[in-house]
């Protein structure tokens, strides 16, 4: 989940980037009402927290992921969904640096890093996963949809003969091996990359991963890709926090308060219409 993002600029100046191998990080003036290229909304210290490391919100992700996070390293990111969502959290908690890290989606899902305050990399909610981890109060509900080459015929009544492409421990897999069962065996793939790779190649026929992201994708295929359709799965993203966060209350609060003030909503508008260049409630649904 990824894959998972830093740059700041106000009105008239741009901050300059600290940046080092590992992760990225935006320091925000006092007045600034800006991170990168995002607009921050709320109260900033409404809703403090005691951050991981002081003096700034660590925020975990799996990249790549378009649209949810613009750019493929921490150094390069100025925007989209996740990031901005991460620069409000931090408004809102009176933080004036976020600093992002670039982390394999196994070890974030298994609970594995540490020193962070909370994960935004498209992670679906599951009651496996929150044994290791805690998740949010849900900020977005995602499907699995169904990407192709633009060229493939693939519909609903032939995908189960098709060559499938799922990513390594996401809800991807289980709904393919469980669910789908197509008739030649499900091809797991480490990360998005190669997956991504594959079905570029015709090594694959189809990438069963969230419609969310598989849209991001498609749109970044210069034409190459669609999504045919997807799977009613009633799935929905949470972030991830350390498993006892002691922030987890406090986070959980301004998270629903950005959903009840339409900031999310406003980002979900400005960076994922965008990116995807799809309507995803649009894209036909399946039955499995």
């Amino acid at each position: 989940m990824p894959n998972n993002r830093c740059r700041q600029r106000t009105a008239s100046m741009l901050v300059a980037l600290a940046a080092c191998t590992a992760f990225a990080c935006a320091a925000l003036p006092a007045n600034a009402q800006t991170y990168g290229n995002c607009a921050v909304t709320g109260k900033k210290g409404s809703m403090p927290l005691k951050p991981a490391i002081p003096g700034q919100l660590t925020v975990e992700v799996s990249l790549p992921a378009p649209g949810w996070w613009n750019g493929d390293t921490p150094e390069s990111m100025k925007d989209g969904y996740e990031y901005c969502m991460a620069a409000n959290i931090a408004w809102r908690a009176g933080l004036d640096k976020v600093v992002v890290r670039n982390v394999s989606w196994d070890a974030l899902i298994a609970g594995q890093t540490k020193d962070y305050d909370l994960a935004l990399s498209e992670a679906s909610i599951t009651p496996e996963r929150a044994k290791v981890v805690d998740f949010s109060t849900p900020y977005f509900d995602s499907d699995i949809g169904a990407l192709v080459k633009t060229s493939n015929p693939v519909t609903a009544s032939n995908i189960r003969t098709m060559r499938i492409g799922v990513h390594q421990g996401t809800t991807g897999e289980t709904f393919a091996s469980n669910v789908l069962k197509p008739s030649t065996p499900v091809k797991v793939f480490p990360d998005t990359s190669g997956m991504f790779t594959a079905l570029a190649a015709n090594q694959i026929d189809v990438v069963l991963t969230d419609t969310a992201y598989s849209l991001g994708q498609a749109a970044n295929s210069h034409g190459t890709m669609k999504v045919v359709g997807q799977y009613s799965t009633g799935e929905k993203y949470g972030a991830i926090y350390p498993k006892g966060s002691s922030n987890e209350a406090n986070l959980n609060k301004i998270i629903q308060a950005m959903t009840d003030d339409g900031t999310l909503k406003m980002l979900a508008q400005k960076y994922l219409a965008a990116a995807w260049g799809q309507d995803p409630t649009k894209v036909p649904y399946f039955k499995p």
